[in-house]
């Protein structure tokens, strides 16, 4: 039997866990069962070129938050990012986006379907959830999102981001953040 440390296994075991995230977040509930989802895994120098871009939006918008979550995401192994199409659900009456109905707001592209950022959070919801049952540390970022809309890592009909870094240390690097 050969003798494995820690070390050898956590970013393999992190890996697993956040594929297991990006299956939880695919099979939840969507909205008229329309999927508009888009899902990826990020580690190694992709996570590098996020947190460089992260702290400089930080000091481009002279937020803080940027930079701060910039080093946090360098102390994860993994991130999964989780991100959402803005299209419609054609529906005749709802209006919960403030337009009459679908196809009002279709003549306003850019605004969300409300459908579209539920069905975001209930997949962020699922993917947390299976981080949880791992106890594997992790934390929701719109900044990740942010930087990720930037660099283009999604196609453009992408419009909302958030990321999710994944760490298994001894203490939690994304809860006692400095403000």
């Amino acid at each position: 039997m050969a003798v494995r440390t820690e070390k050898e296994f956590t970013f393999e075991t992190l890996q697993q866990v956040a594929q297991k995230m990006a299956v939880a977040a695919r099979t939840a509930p969507k909205g008229r069962g329309r999927d508009n989802m888009v899902c990826a895994l990020v580690d190694g120098e992709d996570l590098v070129k996020i947190s460089k871009k992260m702290h400089e939006i930080g000091d481009r918008v002279d937020m803080h938050a940027f930079i701060r979550d910039a080093q946090n995401i360098q102390d994860a192994d993994v991130v999964l990012l989780l991100g959402t199409k803005i299209r419609s659900t054609d529906l005749k009456k709802c209006g919960m986006c403030g337009f009459e109905n679908c196809e009002k707001k279709n003549q306003h592209p850019d605004i969300p379907c409300v459908f579209n950022t539920g069905d975001l959070g209930i997949a962020i919801g699922s993917a947390v959830a299976v981080a949880m049952d791992h106890r594997v540390d992790n934390r929701i970022m719109y900044t990740i999102g942010q930087a990720v809309l930037e660099i283009g890592l999604f196609d453009a009909d992408v419009r909302i981001v958030y990321g999710i870094p994944l760490s298994a240390t001894a203490k939690n690097p994304f809860f006692d953040r400095k403000k």
